[in-house]
């Protein structure tokens, strides 16, 4: 979602003032603004907000990390259930309001910094008897369009992974992620070898303050416990899927010669290796086929 944060939480009624207006009250008695360069657009809607809390599944001892809380509409929904809560926000203005309005909340932390950054594991680390375990967590976040997907790989493809993450995505993003053969995508491939996404609701741009000028939607992201078809060889594999979407409208045969650095008849051999018809197209491959093809390849070398 091209959202850093969310705003006022209820909607209007009677001659009440719309919570647009309030959300830009609330900005303005803060001495802040909508920043354009950061992709900041405040939710305020009541409805999505709960969306978004359901999807998460919060129980009682939850650690949950938020990435983007912006004024805290959503922080204050999470701090009601979760034991902890790490808010991530990169305005270092946002983050110090957040700090006042929650200085009487021990369950909460308060992070003024860039989540990729950042690695997981030092945001989760256990004090007392169990030092450097790790607690399970999800994450919740309203992801700016321009870094939704380095913010996505960045929890996937860590050592510490959530359980769960809720994501607020630029609608068209959200559909690359979830589509299956015929439609897929690198995103989609790199979403799907590590968990089950899957669309919770589509949220238009009215839902925000300011109105970004596309509509977003709620992804929730089931985590594997481990990448799925049991890939060992991650980075190997990614090369293959890469250098397959590297042309994403020619013939598999034709993208891998130009990604892998192979001849044509090399190409070739590989598909027919992977039992693949080198005259299909990268985006009607299966999860599946690309671990054979990453396999293949892997044999030739």
């Amino acid at each position: 979602m091209g959202a850093r944060g969310a705003g006022v939480s209820h909607r209007s009624q009677g001659g009440a003032s719309t919570p647009q207006a309030e959300a830009r009250t609330q900005l303005r008695r803060l001495g802040l603004r909508a920043v354009k360069g950061l992709g900041q657009h405040f939710l305020v809607d009541s409805g999505v907000l709960s969306t978004i809390v359901d999807a998460s599944e919060l129980k009682a001892g939850d650690t949950i990390v938020e990435v983007g809380p912006g004024l805290g509409v959503l922080t204050a929904e999470l701090i009601r259930t979760a034991r902890k809560v790490v808010a991530v926000e990169i305005d270092a203005n946002l983050a110090a309001a957040l700090e006042r309005r929650f200085s009487d909340t021990p369950q909460l932390t308060v992070l003024n910094a860039d989540i990729l950054d950042l690695e997981p594991a030092e945001l989760l680390v256990c004090e007392g008897p169990t030092t450097g375990a790790m607690h399970a967590y999800k994450v919740a976040a309203n992801l700016p369009y321009s870094v939704g997907s380095p913010i996505l790989r960045h929890f996937l493809e860590s050592e510490c992974k959530p359980t769960i993450m809720v994501v607020m995505l630029q609608k068209e993003v959200a559909q690359r992620m979830v589509a299956g053969p015929g439609h897929m995508s690198l995103l989609g491939v790199g979403v799907q070898l590590y968990g089950r996404p899957r669309i919770i609701h589509y949220v238009p741009a009215r839902c925000f303050y300011p109105e970004p000028k596309v509509d977003s939607a709620i992804v929730r992201i089931d985590v594997y416990p481990r990448p799925a078809l049991g890939v060992g060889d991650i980075a190997g594999f990614f090369e293959v899927v890469k250098a397959g979407f590297s042309a994403p409208r020619k013939q598999l045969r034709n993208s891998l010669t130009l990604g892998l650095d192979l001849t044509p008849p090399e190409a070739e051999c590989l598909l027919h290796d992977a039992g693949i018809v080198a005259k299909r197209r990268p985006q009607t491959l299966s999860l599946e086929e690309w671990a054979q093809l990453h396999e293949a390849f892997a044999n030739r070398r």
